[in-house]
């Protein structure tokens, strides 16, 4: 027994070191040209299909302080505006839809995993990555219009950053996760 749960600790450090390389390196964007495809959802949810959701809490909350540090060092225009009114509301909105990913992935995930095992690895991926675009996104418009911010500019901004952005990050997680899941599982047996 102690054997796996040191396996299961050097997994779970791996993949948090992985958030943070990809967090603050260009190794987690992919460039399309016209926008960043970020693929920091990809180790979270890839962590909590072969760890658990326990796990999985922990590779979010390390994928949501990276984003909110990263908010912190650099922020993107639409954060540095949120940033100037409510710090709180920035750490909020980087943390709680990074918690949210890996419940929403391993929840899928479990619900269909029993009918076929590929499709609920790829719908797990889907829903994990889009849970962190539609909440993020979500949270910064609400707190943009909680802190008196005109949110009428930014609002066709953050439409369409979460229908490019996120319909390619979801296609980016099928894609990734899939493979690196059923590899990981195959050296770990």
């Amino acid at each position: 027994m102690a054997k796996k749960q040191l396996t299961n600790l050097v997994l779970l450090a791996l993949f948090v070191a992985l958030i943070v390389l990809l967090g603050f390196t260009p190794l987690g964007l992919i460039p399309l040209g016209f926008i960043n495809v970020t693929i920091l959802c990809v180790p979270v949810i890839v962590g909590t299909l072969l760890m658990g959701w326990k796990n999985g809490l922990i590779l979010g909350l390390a994928f949501g302080l990276t984003s909110f540090i990263s908010a912190l060092i650099k922020p993107s225009a639409l954060v540095s505006t949120l940033m100037g009114a409510s710090p709180l509301a920035v750490a909020v909105m980087s943390i709680l839809p990074r918690l949210c990913v890996p419940l929403v992935a391993w929840g899928v995930y479990n619900l269909l995993r029993k009918k076929q095992e590929h499709m609920a690895v790829v719908a797990g991926a889907i829903a994990g990555s889009l849970t962190n675009t539609v909440l993020y996104l979500g949270l910064m418009l609400l707190f943009y219009i909680l802190c008196g911010i005109d949110a009428t500019g930014v609002l066709s901004l953050i439409g369409g950053t979460a229908l490019l952005a996120g319909s390619c990050e979801a296609a980016a997680a099928a894609i990734l996760v899939t493979p690196i899941l059923a590899a990981l599982k195959r050296i770990r047996k």
